[in-house]
């Protein structure tokens, strides 16, 4: 009797340590498994191209649709910053100042430039000279999220929540390429539009000559310069002149 309880309590203490160990083989397979999910890239990066049609107009989009494409590649090894100075122009933002990584948008960017068929390097440009990536950046004039939408603006894009950077990018690139459109891909003037207004640059048929505008065309074409490593031929510059 005695031995048949000592070997019973034997299979009891064997059985107890296994499952001991193979629960902690349990964990350390969860925690290995929960590692590579976590070192795991989510999104693949879409490789860019710029494709010139027949018309000799680019359009840029992620698929090869000719013989004359070619690779839209960032220019690697930049440690200036473009442009003048690191500064934006509104006074305080929602939530405290939410700093961004300048790459932190490129997909919601890369996706716009495919839909609306703009330069995501200037839309890039764009947002870093209105908000420096910030999609809680808040005017003083009212002016609101990364590409910098005014209410009626937003409320004209149908965006409703303009900090969010999805909303904002999209509707800003539709508008940036509606001002595109007015002034038939006039990089200066449109973007002059863009700070402006179209009613104002239409009339003049020119940058105006305000302080801040000027000052605006230049800093967009210097980071847009500064992002893609050289501005499209024919691009023209706040001077007047043509790179």
């Amino acid at each position: 009797m005695q031995n048949r309880l000592s070997l019973h309590k034997k299979r009891l203490t064997n059985a107890g340590l296994t499952g001991f160990f193979m629960g902690k083989s349990g964990w350390y397979l969860l925690l290995l498994t929960i590692t590579c999910l976590l070192c795991t890239p989510l999104v693949s990066v879409a490789k860019m191209f710029v494709c010139v049609d027949g018309k000799g107009n680019e359009h840029y989009t992620n698929i090869v649709s000719s013989g004359n494409c070619h690779p839209l590649q960032q220019r690697q090894g930049i440690t200036r910053r473009p442009g003048e100075g690191g500064s934006v122009r509104f006074a305080t933002t929602l939530r405290g100042r939410l700093k961004a990584d300048s790459s932190t948008y490129d997909h919601h960017i890369r996706r716009s430039s495919r839909l609306y068929n703009v330069d995501p390097y200037l839309i890039k440009a764009v947002i870093k000279t209105e908000s420096d990536f910030d999609c809680y950046a808040l005017s003083t004039k009212g002016a609101q999220g990364l590409m910098q939408l005014m209410p009626a603006t937003a409320k004209e894009l149908n965006v409703r929540n303009p900090f969010n950077p999805y909303e904002n990018i999209d509707g800003g690139t539709r508008y940036l390429k509606d001002m595109l459109n007015i002034f038939d891909g006039n990089v200066a003037l449109s973007l002059a539009a863009y700070n402006a207004g179209p009613t104002l640059v239409r009339r003049l048929q020119r940058i105006p000559r305000n302080s801040e505008t000027v000052r605006y065309v230049k800093k967009v074409l210097a980071y847009y310069k500064g992002y893609r490593g050289y501005l499209p031929g024919g691009t023209v510059l706040a001077s007047g002149n043509k790179e």
